[in-house]
């Protein structure tokens, strides 16, 4: 008879059952009560949803709601600095993310011409060139090198830079604010002054845009006169963020689950016409987008549940993406398996306006890399590789690899 398990005191955090897998008690919870009461730490009655079903039934459902306006914004974890909310969070302006229709949609509908998949895959030429690029320039170092720095966290950057007309020069300024931003633990004013410290430096350069608009997807925005520069600047933030920080992340921890699964690496070399399923596999398997929020605008039954108005979810992707009931043998990484279907890229009208994107680096990155790379090891023991279990976006910080031929 299986034991009931406790409701959580916060959200279990320590990856304790290896870098590649969810918290041993969210697992647990999942398979026993897959949509579970949760205790904030501020005193919160929320909820946390890690069974599959429940997880798409949820994104689909309007009702949940994204926008943190709505209501007190309670955190799952411990945050220094960080005052007990009584008021809801002012809006963000051009923040789509956390909009519901119909302000979502406006803004959703804006950039979806952008984001095409036949406009992907026109770039598709581009984003491999650029990938070669950098992996010519990683060739020429001497290892060990760390592959997060010198290709994983390169190549998205320089492919999102271009597509929305953002200055590479100006990476170390986005690339250090953006990983301030995201660091779960970081005192509010540490946080905060990173954000203003990024959306200053995006408000002037989309005004620029709007002035003088060129040929990128930030001047294709601002031609738009509905919108207005503070919405400007919050689709900005959002684009930049996600298309360089979740991508960079996937490269990295996936070229790490490569390393520890070598059968799968070698067969991965010896077929690169795998490489479009593995990287649905990678992404289902690694999940770096774990934890997303919604808010019940009503009493909502959900798994089995009422979940009441004015109560907080947490959703895990990464759970639910290893449930059982969906993916057979969910935490063992096959190259072969059909993962379409995962939860990756979120579901419902929220899903990744960038996935075709994402897939397209991804398959050139890991496509290179193994072919060009083909002795490439870890430099150090997969135990010292240090995690990203401080941060919102998983992956890893840095990855030392080395390799014993000269890479072509």
């Amino acid at each position: 008879m299986t034991q009931p398990v406790p409701v959580p005191h916060g959200l279990p955090m320590e990856r304790d059952a290896g870098p590649f897998d969810p918290p041993r008690r969210v697992t647990q919870l999942r398979d026993a009560r897959p949509v579970s009461p949760m205790l904030f730490p501020d005193g919160h009655e929320g909820w946390l949803v890690t069974g599959y079903e429940a997880v798409r039934r949820l994104m689909a459902d309007t009702r949940f709601s994204s926008r943190q306006d709505l209501g007190v914004l309670h955190v799952p974890y411990e945050t220094p600095g960080m005052p007990v909310s009584t008021e809801p969070s002012p809006q963000i302006p051009g923040m789509f993310i956390a909009m519901d229709p119909p302000d979502h949609s406006r803004l959703r509908r804006r950039l979806t011409g952008a984001f095409t998949v036949k406009r992907m895959r026109m770039l598709e030429e581009r984003i491999t060139d650029i990938a070669e690029r950098q992996l010519d320039a990683l060739a020429r170092l001497a290892p060990p090198v760390d592959l997060v720095k010198e290709f994983a966290l390169p190549v998205p950057s320089l492919v999102i830079c271009e597509l929305l007309g953002v200055p590479y020069a100006d990476r170390e300024n986005f690339q250090v604010n953006s990983a301030k931003f995201l660091v779960k633990d970081q005192p509010l004013d540490e946080k905060m002054a990173a954000y203003g410290a990024l959306t200053t430096y995006l408000s002037e350069l989309v005004t620029r845009k709007r002035a003088t608009p060129g040929d990128d997807i930030l001047s294709d925005l601002a031609r738009h006169d509905d919108l207005t520069i503070e919405e400007l600047t919050g689709a900005a933030f959002l684009l930049l963020l996600a298309g360089h920080e979740t991508t960079a992340n996937m490269l990295a921890l996936g070229a790490f689950a490569l390393l520890e699964h070598p059968e799968q690496l070698a067969e991965l070399r010896a077929r690169p016409e795998l490489l479009p399923g593995a990287v649905e596999e990678l992404m289902r398997y690694l999940s770096v987008v774990d934890v997303l929020y919604r808010y019940a605008t009503e009493d909502i039954e959900l798994g089995g549940q009422t979940i009441r108005e004015g109560s907080t979810v947490v959703v895990s992707l990464l759970a639910a993406n290893r449930d059982p009931l969906r993916f057979d043998h969910p935490d063992t990484l096959d190259i072969h398996r059909n993962a379409r279907g995962h939860l990756s890229f979120g579901h419902g009208i929220h899903q990744c306006l960038g996935q075709q994107l994402a897939r397209i680096e991804m398959r050139a990155g890991f496509d290179g890399l193994l072919r060009r790379f083909p002795t490439l090891a870890l430099a150090i023991p997969a135990e010292e590789v240090k995690l990203r279990t401080d941060m919102n976006i998983y992956g890893v910080h840095e990855l030392p690899v080395t390799w014993t031929e000269s890479a072509r």
